[in-house]
């Protein structure tokens, strides 16, 4: 019953991939259908993703007074309305309203999904979670492609993403009675599998603690920004970088990102597997070094070929990580504020993907786009440097216990 679930939340993440690249797809079409202008797009973006901050702020309180199954319900039912909202939007005013719902509901689905499968299930189905993630984020162009290729409608795209979403609507309600059962029966191992040292000891003694005062919170928080922050810059002006400063063709450009994309992809199926060997700690490190020894490629100045395997290595680098760190959280901080603590770390991730490319853009707009290895080493830098101190906490508090 534990593995039949697992796909029912595979395909919930898949799901939650569908409509995270559908707009900027959509987007040339929708914008003079609606006598737009070009940077709106970036304005509905950080709407959503305005949304989804706030939702997972609030997730851990959410959930915990109506369960994981009933959230990812409503909130599955929230983005599936959005994008019919986007499919029907009679103007412009319309998009706005309905992308707050969007991001709502998909804040609230990532923190409860994320939990959960850090919670009740081993390291590497966090990592093949945020594969299949990858995979509806890959579908939807595909999906919005076909119809503008066709009828030229991008509404007929919103309107097939809507209809998956609904239809998964239904099968979550026919499966709401599974979420407790699951829980209840389910083979837990945030420290099983990796042999360090779980905090379900200290629940009782935590609970009493704000979740931000709990010693290596902000830490991990800042881990989260920055490894948000690099991957959204990456995927945002890496093109950009390569062509004007590699002097690379635009389609060659755009070729050499897509492979930085797949790197992940590709890199959290292998890690999958790679988890039932490995510690979350030793792969979250060797990742980081990974996506720093990839940065530094970009930065040297080195033919171009070495631009693409520095976005190679990134990808593949980047891959082990956000999945690890999620999967950390209860062995970290203890079951008992992992829900909390967990939309936490959601809604910093989210912010730094959020707010941190564009501050890239706008420095980059008064100075030059070659500056844009520097920032990447930086985020990668600083994100290893939070995550191996916030080991050293943890390692001197199991110390002391």
């Amino acid at each position: 019953m534990a593995t039949f679930f697992l796909v029912i939340i595979y395909v919930a993440f898949i799901s939650l991939g569908l409509p995270d690249s559908l707009l900027g797809v959509a987007w040339p079409v929708m914008q003079p259908d609606f006598e737009a202008s070009f940077e709106t797009a970036g304005y509905l973006f950080m709407t959503v993703a305005g949304g989804t901050i706030v939702s997972s702020l609030f997730s851990g309180a959410v959930l915990k007074r109506f369960g994981t199954g009933k959230v990812t319900l409503v909130s599955t039912i929230m983005t599936a309305g959005a994008l019919m909202g986007f499919y029907l939007a009679p103007s412009l005013v319309w998009l706005f309203l309905c992308a707050i719902p969007l991001g709502l509901g998909a804040g609230a689905i990532d923190a409860g999904l994320n939990n959960y499968v850090a919670t009740h299930y081993k390291a590497h189905h966090m990592s093949w979670l945020h594969c299949f993630w990858g995979v509806g984020a890959t579908l939807s162009p595909i999906i919005m492609a076909q119809f503008i290729s066709g009828d030229g409608s991008w509404r007929n795209g919103y309107l097939a993403v809507a209809g998956i979403q609904f239809a998964l609507v239904v099968i979550l309600f026919l499966t709401l009675p599974l979420w407790n059962r699951v829980a209840q029966n389910s083979d837990v191992a945030s420290g099983e599998e990796t042999g360090e040292a779980t905090h379900d000891s200290r629940d009782g003694e935590s609970a009493k603690v704000k979740p931000l005062q709990i010693k290596g919170v902000k830490l991990a928080l800042i881990s989260f920004l920055f490894y948000c922050s690099a991957e959204a810059a990456v995927g945002l002006w890496g093109s950009s970088y390569l062509v004007n400063s590699k002097e690379l063709p635009v389609e060659t450009a755009a070729q050499w990102v897509s492979f930085f994309f797949a790197g992940i992809t590709i890199g959290r199926f292998i890690t999958g597997f790679i988890t039932l060997k490995v510690s979350n700690r030793t792969l979250i490190r060797s990742g980081q070094l990974t996506a720093l020894s990839g940065a530094v490629l970009l930065l040297l100045p080195l033919p171009s070929v070495f631009s693409l395997i520095g976005l190679i290595t990134i990808g593949l680098g980047l891959a082990p990580i956000y999945p690890c760190m999620l999967h950390e959280t209860p062995a970290r901080f203890g079951k008992e504020q992992s829900q909390t603590i967990m939309g936490y770390q959601m809604a910093v991730a989210y912010t730094g993907s959020t707010f941190m490319p564009p501050l890239l853009g706008f420095i980059a707009s008064c100075t030059t786009i070659g500056i844009f290895p520097f920032f990447i080493v930086g985020f990668v830098a600083i994100m290893f440097l939070g995550s191996e101190r916030l080991n050293s906490v943890i390692l001197h508090r199991a110390s002391n216990e």
